[in-house]
């Protein structure tokens, strides 16, 4: 019996071992990833207008702003439309 839960004890011990390898090279894989591309120079938001989320689609660019406002640029960075709340 005393064998048996020595055995137990030492798997446990290397399964927990092993999980934490993984999840630590999990962790450096996914912090190792460049950053998201930053916004191109030549868009131009509209006065006052503060960015809270961006999406790169393959031919648009789309930044919603805090206030709810739509704004889409081309890939040159002219604005092509704006859709308000």
């Amino acid at each position: 019996m005393l064998r048996w839960l020595r055995i137990l004890v030492t798997a446990l011990a290397a399964v927990m071992g092993i999980g934490m390898l993984v999840i630590a090279a999990l962790l450096w894989l996914r912090l190792s990833q460049p950053p998201l591309p930053e916004l191109p120079e030549q868009v131009a938001l509209p006065e006052g207008a503060v960015p809270a989320a961006v999406t790169f689609a393959r031919d648009w660019l789309v930044v919603v702003t805090e206030a709810g406002e739509v704004l889409l640029y081309d890939r040159q960075g002219r604005l092509r439309e704006t859709v308000q709340p």
